[in-house]
């Protein structure tokens, strides 16, 4: 029987490992599923991952739950979904603070949570109520220290290689599914035709954000002063 911390470790680090690449995401949920037995344990370590990484790790880990739960579905494992679905307030906490320092992942989320309702895995009223709340913290300007221009670098280019994977659909599919992921992909998917404008867009998007942040902290600064 496999060590119960050694299984927790190796699941952590493939969850910080976690990109855009359909390899490690494969990896981190194939191992889930072969410690099935440990299921309740390996939810949590999704859980306190997300709540203990940058904003570009928790984006990674919220990636990885719509392909993971679809292929525990197809694995007839049903824990980790039901876990998912009594934790989902959480994880979206993680991911989106109210703070405003995950406003960049409001974005991810939205869609993610999207994928997860078309899917079933997710309620419709649940996703109505999640997507309310996201709306108030949209606005907010996530700060530097979450987000500095190396990670809006390396999002962005994981970004495009997400979609580029999605396109390619390199995820087992049970018969009968592509037309439900071609559905899926017109309902979530925010890419245009054109990948090129898609990434100078999202990052004037990070850039504003930036900017933003930067100017509140000015703005608090005088009002410091008087």
């Amino acid at each position: 029987m496999a060590d119960p911390f050694e299984v927790r470790m190796r699941f952590t680090n493939q969850l910080r490992q976690l990109n855009a690449s359909v390899t490690s995401a494969q990896k981190a949920a194939q191992y889930a599923l072969k410690n099935r037995d440990m299921a309740e344990d390996l939810h949590s370590c999704i859980l306190e991952q997300l709540e203990r990484n940058n904003m570009n790790t928790r984006a990674n880990i919220l990636y990885f739950l719509e392909p993971f739960l679809t292929l525990c579905a197809a694995s007839s494992c049903p824990d980790y979904i039901r876990m998912m679905q009594r934790d989902i307030i959480r994880v979206v906490d993680a991911v989106a603070p109210d703070d405003g320092s995950g406003a960049a992942n409001v974005k991810v989320a939205r869609q993610v949570l999207r994928a997860l309702a078309a899917k079933a895995f997710l309620e419709l009223t649940t996703l109505a109520q999640i997507e309310e709340v996201l709306r108030d913290r949209e606005g907010g300007a996530g700060g530097d220290d979450d987000l500095d221009r190396k990670q809006v670098e390396q999002r962005i280019e994981e970004d495009r290689e997400r979609h580029k994977r999605q396109r390619e659909n390199h995820w087992a599919v049970p018969a009968g599914g592509y037309a439900e992921l071609e559905r899926l992909w017109e309902e979530t998917s925010d890419l245009g035709e054109d990948d090129g404008r898609m990434l100078e867009e999202e990052w004037q998007e990070w850039k504003g954000q930036m900017k933003a942040a930067g100017a509140g902290c000015e703005h608090g600064r005088a009002n410091g002063k008087h």
